[in-house]
């Protein structure tokens, strides 16, 4: 008689697929389409800042309703906050353990093309995460909490913005963050397709394009907000 072999439990298998290099690769693509589709998700709702204060205003409070009358006030929001939390920390947890495993693998670095690339890339993501890590931080204390924010308003976010911004070194401080966070997109797309196989000549000049209009949109619509306050374009 054959012998039947145990049945492995579910969290067994969980924990070794993660350990694996494609499941890292499938946490980094499902927790890359999560965190760049709410940046852009992001970046379009404080758009309407541009149809004046009752539309931003009206969006906030909206955010702070979703679900409502099934879900209670803010409910919904903290949970999607909680799961971009998660989230980050997931990608950039199997990003890394995925890296030091690709070197261990292949201690020989590729053609110079892909090590130029991986370098700059590298170099990038060094200082430009610091700088995104400090922004997040700083743009919650200021804009969400108002903490750091002298003339900020309970429930009226297109005051706290534009006179938030109206401070110039606050606006610089805005705009360089969003242009790291500009290279984090591309280079995070660019990788997550790599991750996903899709690296091959006929793919490579479509992705090329597609990471650079995203990373271009997102960054143009984001550092848009201080410099048209500071131009007094939105007052």
């Amino acid at each position: 008689m054959t012998a039947v072999s145990p049945e492995v439990p579910p969290s067994t298998w969980i924990v070794t697929f993660y350990r694996s290099a494609i499941g890292k690769k499938a946490v980094m693509a499902v927790t890359g389409v999560f965190l760049f589709g709410w940046i852009l998700a992001h970046m379009l709702g404080n758009m309407k800042l541009y149809f004046g204060p009752e539309h931003l205003n009206a969006y906030a409070n909206w955010l702070r309703e979703i679900g409502a009358p099934f879900l209670p006030k803010f409910v919904a929001l903290f949970v999607t906050r909680v799961l971009l939390v998660v989230a980050a920390w997931l990608h950039i947890q199997a990003a890394t353990q995925l890296t030091l495993m690709n070197r261990r693998a292949r201690p020989v670095a590729y053609n110079q093309r892909d090590y130029v690339e991986a370098g700059y890339a590298a170099r990038t993501m060094r200082w430009g995460g610091v700088i995104i890590i400090l922004f997040v931080i700083y743009h919650l204390l200021h804009l969400t909490f108002g903490t750091v924010h002298p003339n900020f308003i309970e429930n009226d976010p297109y005051h706290n913005v534009v006179a938030g911004f109206q401070v110039w070194w606050v606006s610089a401080f805005y705009i360089l963050a969003n242009l790291a966070l500009g290279l984090h997109l591309y280079h995070g797309l660019w990788s997550m397709f790599n991750s996903l196989g899709l690296n091959h000549p006929k793919f490579n000049a479509w992705r090329r394009v597609f990471a650079t209009l995203f990373a271009f949109v997102v960054t143009l619509g984001n550092i848009s907000f201080p410099v048209f306050v500071l131009l007094g374009v939105v007052q």
